[in-house]
């Protein structure tokens, strides 16, 4: 439950200066858990090996995985028609699919009984093994690293007669509950495989914005159903950016419906509620090979395909991805009007209120590879033509 003091500590301070916090009274010191990185400078033979010691440094995939139902959300953001460059998707927007396969096979090594991966597939009900044909991949190669490898589109229903329900913790920024695919309750261990990639809305796109693709447009679309949720997927989730409209009636509409209508206020909370409803046990970042200026080569400024060399994990979303930025470059602590926040509140700042997990550094234990040798600096490529 959210105890609040005021209606105004609810609403923005003034557009553009950054905007006032809810209070959230007597909560607890969010968690912290240890996060390690790892150098690794390619996909190639190294790769599985330097995962496995990021993972045992974790303390090993066997006490998470073993017997279980693993659900893995992919970021394979935007359209296969999408280059950055003529590069490959898997050098710059999307997670590398050797990354992928090694997973599933260090996760199927350590006793995992099934494995989903889960995608929402650019808006559409296409399978995900299609998408994946489409940027040229052989999904065979994922059913063939470890036992029992399932797809599923998340962008619709699915396999499931109805949506699995979840409410967020202390009421939840914008939404107090969400309605998600099945898969995302049919699991015992939840995973998100991201990209270390800046946002061009939210700042940063690590393992919690990676969930900000788990919601179905079928009832968070563009051409949702009104009343009900729609039967396929139509349009994106421009709702989540500008609040011109309501998701369908089946779930809860906003908290507060006089809140910004803003891209920068709404889609960093929404991020943060989905992290907090659907807990993620695992968050693996990979920055081997990324981008910088943005999520996707659509974004209108100069991008760049860059080696970092680098991967990322923790059981923790927050902390990872508070480790992960300060990779970047960036400070972790830092909120609206300093980069990489420059016109967004933090996601990760905002996860911390509903107590998902603290960005303190100071409460953060590093395992393997120094932040300080592991940094590379992405904002001095925002300013390359």
């Amino acid at each position: 439950m959210i105890d609040c003091c005021t209606r105004r500590q609810w609403m923005a301070a003034a557009a553009g200066a950054g905007f006032s916090r809810p209070v959230f009274a007597q909560s607890p010191p969010a968690p912290a858990a240890p996060v390690a990185i790892a150098r690794c400078r390619s996909y190639g033979a190294e790769l599985a090996p330097a995962l496995d010691r990021l993972f045992d440094r974790l303390g090993g995939l066997g006490r998470l995985v073993k017997g279980k139902t693993v659900a893995i959300k992919l970021n394979l953001t935007g359209s296969p028609t999408y280059r950055l460059h003529h590069a490959p998707l898997e050098d710059a927007q999307w997670t590398h699919h050797a990354l992928i396969g090694a997973t599933c096979h260090l996760m199927g090594r350590a006793g995992a009984h099934r494995i989903r991966l889960l995608e929402s597939a650019w808006s559409t009900a296409d399978p995900v093994e299609e998408y994946m044909l489409q940027g040229g991949w052989n999904p065979r190669d994922f059913l063939s690293a470890a036992p029992r490898v399932e797809f599923e589109n998340t962008n619709y229903l699915g396999r499931a007669r109805e949506y699995s329900h979840f409410p967020v913790p202390r009421g939840g920024h914008m939404f107090r509950s969400y309605d998600l695919n099945h898969s995302y309750e049919d699991c015992d261990v939840f995973v998100s495989l991201a990209k270390l990639k800046e946002h061009n809305t939210t700042g940063v796109t690590l393992s919690m914005k990676n969930c900000f693709g788990i919601t179905p447009c079928t009832i968070y679309g563009e051409g949702a159903g009104v009343d009900e949720p729609s039967l396929l997927p139509r349009g994106g989730r421009g709702m989540f950016h500008s609040g011109h409209r309501q998701p369908s009636r089946s779930v809860p509409s906003e908290n507060d419906p006089k809140s910004p209508r803003e891209g920068g206020y709404r889609v960093p909370r929404v991020v943060a509620d989905l992290v907090a409803a659907r807990p993620i046990h695992l968050a693996v970042i990979d920055g081997i090979r990324t981008m910088t200026g943005g999520e996707g080569p659509w974004i209108n400024r100069p991008l760049h395909r860059v080696d970092p060399g680098v991967l990322i994990a923790g059981t923790n979303p927050v902390s990872t991805d508070a480790v992960a930025t300060a990779v970047m470059g960036y400070d972790p602590m830092a909120d609206r009007g300093t980069p990489p926040f420059e016109t967004s509140d933090s996601t990760l700042r905002l996860a911390e209120d509903l107590g998902a997990g603290t960005r303190d550094l100071k409460r953060i234990e590093v395992l393997g590879t120094p932040i300080r040798e592991a940094r590379f600096e992405f904002y001095p490529y925002r300013k390359k033509a």
